[in-house]
């Protein structure tokens, strides 16, 4: 069991893939940061429309209030990459999908010249939709899958 486990994204469409992340983090530690992008920083990476950031964070709470095992957690705004997985000395493990190892990686670089410890890195595979394709929130908001991955007719 891990003492602070953090995750990051911008959560726009609450899918199965991040709960697999969510559910990850609460299984593995005592307690759980959930780095939110700000509606700035997800504006500069996103093609379609994201959801306002109190909109996102209210889904994410109603979320793990039914889902977080009842273990503490914090919901903070980012406005880069990082957050605080490279500053704060008493987070010790990253959950990451497999499409973001390569930040969990830089996050541990950056924390290592800093004189912090690296962070365990815990990677969830990709969810494949029913079509074996990633589920994403750009192909959710496109209208091909709904959050579950189901296809869309």
């Amino acid at each position: 069991m891990y003492r602070k486990v953090v995750v990051g994204g911008t959560f726009n469409r609450l899918h199965k893939g991040h709960k697999g992340i969510l559910g990850a983090a609460f299984e593995i530690g005592r307690s759980v940061v959930i780095g939110l992008t700000s509606d700035e920083f997800a504006s500069r990476f996103r093609v379609l429309k994201t959801k306002p950031y109190s909109t996102r964070k209210g889904q994410l709470k109603e979320y793990i209030e039914i889902n977080g095992n009842g273990k503490p957690y914090t919901i903070l705004k980012i406005d880069d990459s990082y957050g605080i997985a490279t500053i704060d000395p008493k987070i010790d493990c990253i959950v990451v999908s497999e499409e973001t190892l390569l930040r969990a990686e830089e996050i541990n670089a950056i924390r290592f010249k800093k004189g912090l410890s690296r962070l365990s890195i815990l990677v969830i595979p990709i969810v494949l939709a029913e079509d074996r394709k990633p589920i994403s929130g750009e192909r959710i908001s496109c209208g091909e899958i709904d959050v579950d991955g189901r296809v869309l007719e």
